[in-house]
Formats: C-alpha cells, sequence, structure tokens
C-alpha cells in the first residue's frame, strides 16, 4: 500500500518563492520549513514572533500535520513555539505560519531562508464520544504528575 500524497503550494510574493519544504535526511520524520519573509526579524527575549513560510498544504483525510521547532534552535538558542506543537488539521488550506518566542537572554534573529521548524505528519482517528457518570477503575486511578515513581 503506497502512502497518501502530501500536497504543497508555494506562495508567491514579488516574484518569488520559498523553497520547497524537504526532508533534511533518509530517516527524518520531520519536513524542514523555512521562514519566508523580505526581511530578518530579530526575536527579543520573551518576545513573540509571527514567522511565515510562504507554503500552504493539502494534508490527506486522517492525518494531521504538526509542526515543531527545530531542535538545535531550542537547545541552542532558547527559540520555541508558542503553543508547543502546531497543529495544522486537514482541512486548513491558508499559509502555515508559525508563532515563535525566545526564552533566552539573548536576542536571536532569523534570515530569509532559514530553516527554523518541521513539519510531521501523522495518522489520527477521531473517536465517537459518550458521557458517562463513571469510568473504569486501574492501579493508578487518578494519581498524577509523579504518582508512578515508587
Amino acid at each position: 500500500m503506497t502512502a497518501p500524497k502530501l500536497k504543497i503550494k508555494r506562495l508567491e510574493r514579488n516574484g518569488e518563492k520559498p523553497p520547497m519544504p524537504f526532508y533534511a535526511t533518509e530517516g527524518a520524520a520531520g519536513l524542514d520549513l523555512t521562514y519566508f519573509g523580505e526581511d530578518e526579524k530579530t526575536i527579543i527575549p520573551g518576545e513573540l514572533e509571527k514567522l511565515n513560510t510562504g507554503i500552504c498544504v493539502e494534508i490527506p483525510k486522517g492525518y494531521v500535520g504538526l509542526i515543531y521547532i527545530r531542535s538545535s534552535l531550542g537547545a541552542k538558542h532558547g527559540i520555541t513555539l508558542a503553543n508547543s506543537v502546531g497543529v495544522i488539521d486537514c482541512d486548513y488550506r491558508g499559509e502555515l505560519m508559525v508563532f515563535v518566542t525566545n526564552t533566552s537572554s539573548m536576542k536571536y534573529t532569523v534570515r530569509p531562508g532559514d530553516r527554523f521548524a518541521q513539519l510531521v505528519i501523522t495518522k489520527y482517528e477521531q473517536f465517537p464520544i459518550e458521557e458517562c457518570e463513571e469510568l473504569s477503575t486501574t492501579d493508578r486511578g487518578s494519581g498524577g504528575f509523579g504518582s508512578t515513581n515508587k
């Protein structure tokens, strides 16, 4: 069985198109996304910036796109996504825009064409929802936040 195709539309601005997203290695799970803007953006510590990718996607039904920051930006520069993980539903057709924040004490500059995020496509299911008065019991029960550290 062949995997469904991910359709990608590149937007044109001022006669230019962004690079196609790509898998950086043979084993990469995520497609690298680049910043598609006219000017560089400096992300001030504690501030939020919107980074355009210049691409739109058609994700097959039954799949979702998950956007993550590139690990090197988080580990080396404190750049992270404002919402931790971006969720791109299969019925969204607009431009992928990523909101990033700077958790470090140093400014960080993103230049047009810089790789900054990754798009991972994964399957999902929607479940029928049933309201109930009681849930089944387990050994763990309602214990959380360290309750399994015995």
